[in-house]
């Protein structure tokens, strides 16, 4: 036998084919290599819970073959597996989702008279929360229902699924007389729906939900005029709560947007879409721009009155918040008011790049305050406060070495402008009387929700808006952004947030139009990464959210729009002013 037939004999012997009955089982490869095997069918809960797996958190959700998948997901084939925990943000927003809906079966139970609103989420774990159909929870009646909730936890009911025709699942809130969700499911794109339950409660939640109550058992709730929070812990801590902290600021801000929202007759999506649907989408854009330029001009007309004391206006919030248009709008608002604004860049004090501190990764910290040569930046501040002529530096990012910029002096009728994530850090300027400083908090804070129980993400707003602007300026794909996202909020989460409360007044840069605008100009970004990829389940997670708005066209936004500096066009973006 030749050597070329005997492989070739070799070769038929081990691809050999037989005969096989349909297989009774199915295999679930977890990622430390174990492998088990149950009957076809079988719940992904059972196989978890049988492997016993060394997790640092409790799973709610897992990843199948690269898709999110729910626990009672049914395993028909041989699977690879990952399961998700609540450190992970896909395995607590399925705890948060699931939270929500025993919080509306135990009020339902004690106050049937009651609709709960999930308003907007708190930086320590939570969602602020009001009553409406009645007067407010008391202290006490919030015991009963936080009562009633671990009541059903401790009975680990089975949180069930339904799926309904789309027209049956109107029918099914219009009678219960939740508009809300009628307006919502008006423009919705497929013809069906699913509605999770807890006892005799049923609602709709657009994600997955756990098996049962029995998961859900980190949780408070809190009286907070003239609603009350429904406390969750944090990814950092999964199964603890967060010390609770008041934010007087942070809630004005959100209760100003809730009367823009009523002003513009618009009060979730379903009454948005109404309105583009009814050709009305310029008047809520024009209105919307309106009260942002009244805004900006009543925070200037501030700074005016604290004249000549205020000499420093520093401006901080979390990535994509528009705090670049905010900072070019309030400049020409000081303009109109007599004050000359001058443009102070903070990055240009970043310290040479062997000197900048390093995260756990061992990577450049660029967002540490170490990575700011402090001592140079008040140096400068004093001098150029008292009206000395002071050499500017510029930081080379090439290089990674500041050089030599500009001579500039300025007049005491100047008002310096920082912006950076520093800003209201008191640290930045130890030696700034605090009555020479006016500090400005600006983020995209949304309380336009789909419905009455599920909310719109602030963070997603502004996910939404880098993804767009990262392709328009700077050459980065949708996949890119997400895979940077993380880092990005880790630094909020470290930096920014902390200090939120410190500042003199806070801007909202939520525009109620905004997503309606960006879904025509981010889908076709999200659409590009490849499934099984890791940034795969984020995207669609995305896009499944873009879908509840209706598009609107994006040349009906003014050129100053703090939009523009997301989808392009900004009148305002090459903006300077000559000292």
């Amino acid at each position: 036998m030749s050597e070329v037939t005997r492989i070739s004999a070799q070769k038929v012997e081990e691809d050999r084919v037989w005969k096989s009955e349909p297989r009774t089982t199915a295999q679930v490869r977890f990622p430390d290599g174990q492998v088990y095997e149950a009957p076809v069918g079988t719940r992904l809960e059972t196989y978890i819970r049988e492997a016993d797996l060394d997790l640092d958190a409790p799973v709610t959700a897992a990843l199948v073959d690269g898709e999110l998948e729910e626990l009672t997901y049914l395993v028909t084939r041989d699977v690879d597996v990952t399961p998700l925990t609540m450190r992970t943000q896909d395995g607590m927003r399925v705890y948060r989702r699931s939270l929500t809906l025993l919080l509306i079966a135990a009020a339902a139970e004690l106050f049937p008279e009651a609709k709960i609103y999930v308003d907007h989420s708190l930086t320590f774990g939570g969602y602020f929360c009001q009553v409406r159909g009645r007067e407010p929870f008391t202290p006490e009646e919030l015991a009963q229902i936080e009562a009633r909730m671990r009541e059903i936890v401790e009975a680990d009911e089975p949180i069930t699924k339904e799926r309904l025709k789309l027209a049956d699942a109107v029918a099914f809130f219009q009678a219960r007389g939740d508009m809300d969700k009628v307006r919502l499911l008006k423009h919705r794109s497929k013809d069906d729906l699913v509605l999770y339950g807890i006892r005799n409660t049923r609602d709709y939640f657009p994600g997955y939900m756990v098996p049962s109550t029995g998961y859900l058992r980190w949780f408070a709730l809190r009286h907070c005029p003239p609603g009350f929070v429904l406390q969750f812990p944090r990814r950092i801590d999964p199964t603890r709560l967060q010390p609770y902290k008041d934010y007087p600021k942070l809630m004005t801000v959100f209760r100003e947007y809730g009367e823009w929202m009523r002003l513009l007759h618009v009060e979730d999506v379903g009454g948005l879409n109404e309105a583009i649907a009814n050709d009305r989408i310029r008047e809520i854009i024009l209105v919307a721009e309106a009260l942002h330029e009244q805004r900006i001009a009543q925070i200037a007309q501030e700074i005016l009155e604290r004249r000549p004391h205020v000499r420093l206006v520093l401006i901080a919030g979390p990535s994509s918040s528009g705090k670049t248009t905010f900072a070019r709008r309030l400049s020409v608002q000081l303009l109109a008011n007599g004050i000359r604004p001058f443009a102070l860049g903070l990055d240009d004090y970043f310290v040479d790049r062997e000197k900048t501190p390093r995260d756990e990764e061992g990577n450049y910290d660029y967002e540490s305050l170490g990575a700011v040569d402090l001592q140079l930046f008040n140096e400068h501040l004093l001098k150029l406060m008292d009206g000395q002529a002071v050499q500017l530096p510029r930081y080379n990012f090439r290089t990674g070495r500041r050089e030599k910029g500009p001579v500039v002096q300025l007049s005491r009728g100047h008002v310096i402008i920082v912006e950076g994530i520093h800003g209201l850090n008191p640290a930045l300027v130890p030696h700034i009387p605090p009555e020479n400083i006016y500090r400005i908090y600006v983020s995209a804070l949304t309380q336009l929700n789909l419905d009455q129980h599920n909310r719109v993400p602030t963070t997603d707003t502004r996910l939404i808006r880098r993804i767009v602007r990262d392709a328009t300026y700077r050459g980065y794909s949708a996949q890119e952004t997400i895979q940077r996202w993380e880092s990005v909020r880790r630094g909020e989460r470290k930096y920014i947030f902390p200090y939120q409360e410190h500042a003199d007044v806070m801007f909202n840069s939520a525009l109620l139009y905004e997503l309606s605008v960006l879904r025509p100009l981010a889908e076709p970004l999200l659409l590009q990464i490849r499934p099984k990829t890791p940034e795969y389940i984020e995207a669609k997670r995305l896009l499944a959210f873009l879908n509840w708005f209706l598009p609107a066209d994006s040349k009906w936004v003014p050129d100053n729009s703090i939009l523009r500096e997301f989808i392009g066009g900004s009148i305002l973006r090459d903006f300077s002013l000559v000292v």
